[in-house]
């Protein structure tokens, strides 16, 4: 499942975990973000995710409010690939923010070749 960012779900460990229903996959996870985001009030509540492309299923925190993921769910596009206006401005920040967080996600530079890999020639 790729995000509308172009983060791989299926490669994240609260997708994982949560799909999984692994508590203690959950509680590692949490306890882990705790410390790399400085967020000592996360809970495993709060990373419970069924993917970015869920429509009333479970986010993470993050991703309920997550303004690439307003944008996209409105423009109706299947990822921001396939969004006239790629690559905007939200996008470009995000992804530099992924590439900072590389050693932890390991998803930086793949969500960019991951959305390149599936744009469409207009």
């Amino acid at each position: 499942m790729i995000a509308f960012c172009g983060v791989i779900c299926t490669e994240c460990q609260a997708y994982i975990a949560t799909r999984a229903d692994d508590r203690d996959a959950l509680d590692q996870v949490a306890a882990g973000w705790r410390e790399y985001f400085d967020a000592p009030e996360l809970t495993v509540e709060d990373i419970l995710c069924d993917g970015c492309l869920t429509r009333g299923g479970r986010l993470t925190g993050y991703c309920q409010q997550c303004k690439i993921r307003a944008c996209a769910v409105a423009r109706g596009v299947t990822n921001c690939a396939h969004c006239d206006e790629y690559v905007c401005e939200k996008l470009e920040r995000f992804l530099g923010v992924c590439d900072k967080l590389e050693g932890f996600f390991g998803f930086g530079r793949k969500a960019r070749a991951t959305l390149d890999g599936t744009r469409t020639v207009r």
